[in-house]
């Protein structure tokens, strides 16, 4: 099957790689391990100020999905504020990123990609629109507050909150995603790989 409604009973709790906290795993490369995978998509909740896991070698996607706010030191010289629901920061899985709470705890959704496999294209839409998804690409969709409508050729189909859209490189069909609050991750594997 090339599209795939992915419910959160699948999903694995994992402790993080630092021993600081769990996340919960939604989707991992086949035959990956949190030691060694391609790409990886988690959410993780934060609770206190801290270091995250090095993750050297990875690229990391980080996208704030409920909570007042997180701040990201990265290598005591870059930083990322995320104050608004579906903020992003992208930065080296390596550096030494220490996460200062604003106002309290908060959850986020990671997408982590092995740097000489995958690239990972993240888009966050708030507002309610229509996205069309190419063909013969792979996918993956997250809604955070509403029913979102999946249309293909001849299939309609709903996304509950929640649950993981999963859409396979083998796709041979465009796919209309119209929602909000919206997750979008196109998986672009590297040329030499």
């Amino acid at each position: 099957m090339t599209i795939t409604i992915i419910s959160p009973e699948t999903f694995k709790t994992i402790p993080w790689k630092n021993g600081l906290g769990e996340t919960t795993q939604l989707a991992i490369s086949e035959g990956g391990e949190l030691a060694n995978f391609d790409w990886r998509l988690s959410i993780a909740s934060v609770t206190e100020d801290g270091f995250f896991s090095d993750f050297s070698g990875y690229s990391r996607n980080l996208v704030l999905i409920s909570g007042q706010g997180i701040r990201l030191e990265h290598d005591n010289y870059a930083e990322d504020q995320l104050d608004q629901l579906l903020d992003m920061a992208s930065f080296d899985g390596g550096c030494k990123t220490f996460g200062k709470l604003t106002a309290g705890a908060i959850k986020d959704f990671n997408i982590m990609t092995k740097t000489s496999a995958y690239q990972a294209q993240v888009e966050c839409y708030i507002d309610e629109q229509c996205i069309t998804l190419k063909a013969n690409a792979q996918y993956f969709v997250y809604g955070l507050s509403q029913m979102t409508k999946l249309t293909l050729t001849n299939n309609k189909m709903k996304l509950p909150c929640g649950y993981l859209l999963a859409i396979s490189k083998d796709n041979k069909e465009e796919v209309v995603i119209k929602g909000a609050n919206l997750i979008i991750i196109q998986l672009v594997r590297n040329a030499l790989t």
